[in-house]
Formats: structure tokens, sequence, C-alpha cells
């Protein structure tokens, strides 16, 4: 049996339920998937590959999404007028996504995750997060929201994120929502989105269903207390936040790399 589907033991399971509580409450703090958090745990504590970590995060992120953008909406932070724009772009976008995923060399996948997150990064750093904004749509504002979801979606199938990093900053930038109502929405575009993504990957043998469910289940459990921890902090705080998780997650993903590339000393 590989090591990429192995029965884990108990210590395996907890750290799976675990890297869902730390995913599931970072998703209602910053309105990702988690999945930034999900993938490299897979890879370090469930020995999976990139590729098998990435489909088997996308399929936790629709449990996570359904309970976070529920407890947005609840307080009415749900714009469901952008998130049918949103959803249209990045249901095309989740196709080319896993499709590229079955394609791309493995070596390519994480440095397509670090480009992502450093794009992220600094699109942080060119607006000002606000907490209250009007939603208005224009023809305009409406194309560039399918866009914003398109390459969501095609990251969202191909790097095993839920499109959260793109979606909040670019709703915020393209139509000036404010950040709250920007990750309410993003949770709740996540949800067809990554059940398509998951049903492409499920044919093609990809996912690990009974890992997704684990990570899934701990982090719908733990969501909600993000939601209100993202209502506590100001935008400013927030949006700084967010780019330290982001930070750290490249570190992360540059370590584990550097570590992978060493020879077993045994072999030399």
């Amino acid at each position: 049996m590989s090591a990429s589907r192995r029965a884990p033991g108990a210590g395996g399971v907890l750290a799976t339920l675990a890297t869902g509580l730390v995913a599931g409450f970072l998703s209602g703090l910053f309105g990702v998937g988690g999945g930034l958090v999900i993938v490299p745990a897979l890879v370090a504590l469930r020995g999976m590959d990139q590729r098998r970590a990435a489909a088997t995060s996308l399929a936790a992120i629709v449990v996570t999404a359904v309970v976070g953008s529920a407890s947005y909406a609840a307080r009415g932070e749900v714009w469901l007028a952008g998130a049918a724009l949103l959803v249209a772009g990045s249901l095309a976008g989740a196709q080319v996504g896993t499709w590229l995923l079955r394609r791309l060399p493995e070596r390519m996948l994480p440095w397509t995750l670090i480009g992502f997150v450093a794009l992220v990064i600094v699109s942080q750093q060119l607006r000002v997060p606000v907490r209250e904004a009007a939603l208005e749509m224009s023809l305009a504002r409406g194309a560039g929201l399918v866009l914003v979801g398109a390459w969501a979606g095609v990251l969202s199938g191909l790097v095993g994120v839920g499109g959260g990093s793109v979606i909040v900053p670019g709703t915020e930038i393209v139509v000036g929502v404010g950040d709250l109502v920007a990750r309410g929405t993003s949770l709740l575009v996540m949800v067809p989105t990554g059940i398509v993504g998951t049903w492409s990957n499920a044919r093609h043998g990809l996912v690990d269903l009974r890992a997704g469910a684990l990570v899934g289940a701990a982090a719908a459990a733990a969501a909600p207390l993000g939601v209100r921890a993202a209502a506590a902090l100001s935008p400013a705080a927030g949006n700084l936040a967010f780019s330290l998780f982001l930070l750290a997650v490249v570190i992360h993903t540059l370590l584990h790399g550097r570590r992978r590339r060493q020879p077993d000393p045994g072999q030399r």
C-alpha cells in the first residue's frame, strides 16, 4: 500500500482533525477555504503527494464553506447577486484547474501555490480595507466579478484552495465591498465550485474521501468561531493578519520543498 493511501493510526487521525480545526477557524476568519493549511498538512502528516493532497483538500473545503457561509449569512454579510456572477466564472475555471492538475508536472505544483500566495500578499497592500460599503452593480463590475471567479476556480482545482484568497481581495478591489461581505460571499461561492471540482477529481481517483471527511467535519465545527473573530477585528488588523498567514504558508512550503530535495543519507 502506498504512503498516500495508508490507513492512519490514532495519532494520524488526531493530527488530521487538528488540521481541520485550524483550517476551519482560518476559513471563517479570512473567508478562505482553508486549503492553504490543509494541503501542506496532508502532505506532511498523511504522506500524500501534492496532487492527491490538493484534491482531498478541495473535498474538505465543501463542508467548511457550507457552514462558514451560513454563519456569515446569519449576520447579513453575504451578497447573493455578486456570488452568482462569481460562481459563473468559478465553475468554468474549476474545470480548467482540475484539468491542469492531472497534466502539470508534480514539481510545478508547489511553485504554483507559492506564486499565487505572493500575488495575493501584494494585492493586499494595494487597497485600504473597509467594513461597510454599498453593494452596487454595473456591467464593468459584473464582468470583473466573472473574471475574478474564473481565476479563483482555476486555482481551486489546481492547488486545492477554495479560491477565497482571490475572491476576497478581488471583490474588495473590483467592486469595493466591505471586508466581511467579501468573506461571506467568498465562502458561498466555494460551495458549488468545490462540488464540481471534487466530482471531477473523484472520477479520476485523486480524492481520499475518508481524510477529506475528517478534515471537513473538524473544520465545520471551528468555522463559526473564525467568523466571530473576524467581526471582532478591525479591517486593517484583519488585512495584516491575513498577509502574515500567507507569508507563513510560503515559508513552510519552501522549507518542505527543500527537505524533499535533500538526498537520503543512506543513499549517498
